[in-house]
């Protein structure tokens, strides 16, 4: 069992967990909303800045965070095993750091489109 800590107060956010939920079909993956959960294994704030999962009991963050959530999903579990090797992993936290300075924008014009 993967377990994936989200952003429930961001519209991009929930909408790639709704993605991830329509194709983690097998149910392999437990969600947890981060505006609702009880016990976290980091502090909040912590959790909100990085995408954080938690498979066979090691903790990720970032990209490596989403090979994880990627290899409890079969269509996806390709990517996730590629992101095994360091070089691939190296070019996807690149490629998320680069995101991380997108997302604020990326979330207005994601509320905007929920209007």
């Amino acid at each position: 069992m993967v377990t994936v800590w989200f952003d429930g107060g961001c519209p991009l956010c929930r909408r790639e967990i709704a993605l991830m939920r329509r194709l983690d079909r097998r149910g392999a993956i437990r969600f947890i909303n981060l505006e609702t959960a009880q016990a976290c294994p980091l502090d909040r704030a912590t959790l909100l800045a990085r995408f954080h999962a938690e498979e066979d009991g090691q903790l990720y963050e970032g990209a490596a965070a989403f090979a994880a959530m990627w290899r409890a999903i079969p269509l996806l579990r390709p990517l996730g095993l590629a992101a095994r090797n360091p070089a691939v992993l190296a070019v996807l936290q690149w490629g998320y750091g680069k995101f991380l300075r997108m997302r604020p924008l990326l979330q207005r014009l994601t509320r905007n489109l929920e209007r």
